[in-house]
């Protein structure tokens, strides 16, 4: 299959042309609650987040939705957290992406703590894939993408994006 590329950077041109605002007005959002993904083992799913990736567990209580099913917490900084449901007794099967789902999460790190998180997942024998020296791409145990993005939050390799 063939792309042409300059047809798509034209298309993005124009969309940029016609959508992005020179006084970009507030946002109706107050900030991202949660982003909610799927476990299919609490404790591995806190050992991984936790212990490795260093996010304290914030709270576990039963899924109002569904019975048995654990609702548990992660922090992620600034107010934000990573959620998480199990659901026993459903064969939900392995991760996936398609299209409209998951493509990955990027969370956000200072420098020095990305370069000890690096070293974490490396000892852990975690595959991962770092992309120009400021993002770690692996996946959780459930296969969920990950990204630890060593920019600040607003700022995506040096540019200004929010």
């Amino acid at each position: 299959m063939s792309i042409d590329h300059q047809a798509i950077e034209a298309t993005r041109e124009r969309i940029k042309a016609k959508h992005l605002r020179a006084h970009r007005p507030p946002s109706s959002a107050r900030g991202l609650h949660h982003f909610a993904l799927v476990s299919s083992d609490v404790e591995t799913t806190i050992a991984f987040y936790q212990d490795l990736l260093e996010f304290p567990l914030t709270e576990i209580f039963e899924n109002r939705d569904y019975r048995g099913s654990n609702h548990f917490f992660f922090d992620i900084g600034n107010g934000n957290l990573l959620a998480f449901f199990d659901f026993p007794g459903l064969d939900l099967g392995s991760y996936k992406e398609v299209l409209g789902g998951l493509h990955h999460v990027a969370i956000s790190v200072d420098p020095s703590t990305w370069e000890r998180l690096r070293g974490k997942l490396e000892a852990a024998g975690v595959p991962h894939t770092v992309e120009s020296g400021a993002s770690i791409y692996f996946a959780d145990p459930d296969g969920a993408r990950l990204e630890l993005l060593a920019d600040p939050l607003g700022e995506m390799y040096g540019s200004r994006v929010l």
